[in-house]
């Protein structure tokens, strides 16, 4: 069960969501009403995931992200929003969101997902996945990236490169499990290894890192 922080404006959509994830088992450790009161009380509070609303009446939460990973470089950021737009979704990935679900999912779809962002798994809203993943083949089409071994990169072994190469095509730690016939822990232990080597922070970072080598093809 994970530590999480509630960001969102509404009172009464704050306190429903956290009364959701504290039946679930998970611990409500804070919650905010605006962005930079957020951002203030996060270091304290230690939070594994924040579940945030994009719209806040003082920052906009993309502002939030930023704070949140600059004061808390670990944390797991959860967008939680009525919009579903696509300029939105890839403002609040690029600036580091885990994950971005809408407020119209389902109560277990929702809990599922904190579950899974706090194993570091990006989760979204069915559909956005491919916008994501569509953006990042877009920017890896500029110039070539350097060769890793001429830039120094470690050298990652043939299981955590077949795990990344899979991780880039958007299938979830379950399914990277079941298709190479492992537990789902050596999974998440090659995912750890293969961001502590590339000095990556989390999964959606090293997705990007995979398309741009072209690991996804």
């Amino acid at each position: 069960m994970a530590r999480v922080m509630v960001v969102d404006d509404h009172p009464m959509w704050r306190e429903g969501v956290a009364r959701d994830l504290t039946e679930a088992g998970h611990e409500v450790v804070a919650t905010a009403g605006e962005g930079r009161q957020a951002v203030r009380v996060a270091p304290a509070a230690r939070p594994d995931v924040v579940v945030l609303d994009l719209q806040l009446p003082d920052v906009s939460g993309v502002e939030v992200i930023r704070g949140l990973r600059a004061a808390l470089p670990e944390v797991r950021v959860l967008m939680l929003s009525a919009s579903g737009e696509q300029q939105d979704v890839l403002d609040a990935v690029k600036a580091g969101a885990t994950g971005y679900l809408v407020k119209s999912a389902a109560p277990a779809e929702f809990l599922d997902a904190v579950r899974r962002t706090a194993a570091g798994e990006p989760v979204f809203t069915p559909g956005l996945a491919g916008l994501v993943l569509g953006e990042y083949r877009r920017l890896a089409a500029g110039p070539p990236a350097p060769d890793p071994e001429a830039a120094g990169t470690p050298r990652l072994t043939d299981r955590e490169t077949e795990v990344l190469r899979l991780v880039a095509k958007g299938m979830s730690y379950k399914q990277i499990a079941e298709r190479l016939a492992i537990s789902h822990r050596t999974v998440q232990n090659h995912v750890q290894n293969t961001l502590g080597k590339l000095q990556l922070h989390n999964r959606v970072e090293l997705t990007r890192y995979a398309i741009e080598r072209g690991l996804d093809d």
